[in-house]
């Protein structure tokens, strides 16, 4: 499993918000087309996320998360073999957020489609976009 870990100038709540709102990943995750929430649990956090990048590279994961720990994580149902897995950890430091984002491809994965999945890249993007948003997309709420 590849990970990457960097420095986001917002809180772990506004990090933990944007990374666990999937209605939001298109916006951020370079490449992906749609992501659709198949099901949801009763915190209101999506528990299954059909993914699109193209018309050969459709899959869903099933997440968890552990709000205490600020960690989410991904796995692919199974026998999916051209999925993903990987993890999210925030934790606060100096004021910021550092994010450590880990991920392990499918087997059947293409080189081209194993690009999209580079975690220093997905971390990045993750970065740059919630550092361009307004606080107040965020609005500081309990974690669930």
């Amino acid at each position: 499993m590849g990970s990457a870990t960097a420095v986001i100038n917002r809180s772990p709540e506004h990090c933990w918000r944007a990374l666990t709102d999937a209605t939001l990943l298109p916006i951020w995750v370079p490449g992906l087309r749609r992501a659709r929430v198949i099901d949801v649990g009763t915190d209101g956090l999506a528990r299954e996320v059909a993914f699109e990048f193209s018309s050969s590279l459709t899959y869903s994961l099933v997440y968890t998360y552990d709000a205490a720990a600020l960690c989410v994580r991904w796995e692919p149902r199974v026998g999916k073999r051209d999925a993903v897995r990987g993890f999210a950890q925030l934790e606060l430091v100096d004021g910021a957020t550092r994010m450590t984002y880990g991920l392990e491809q499918g087997d059947a994965r293409s080189a081209a489609d194993q690009s999209l999945g580079d975690p220093a890249m997905l971390l990045a993007a993750f970065a740059r976009w919630v550092e361009s948003q307004p606080l107040s997309m965020f609005t500081p709420r309990s974690m669930r």
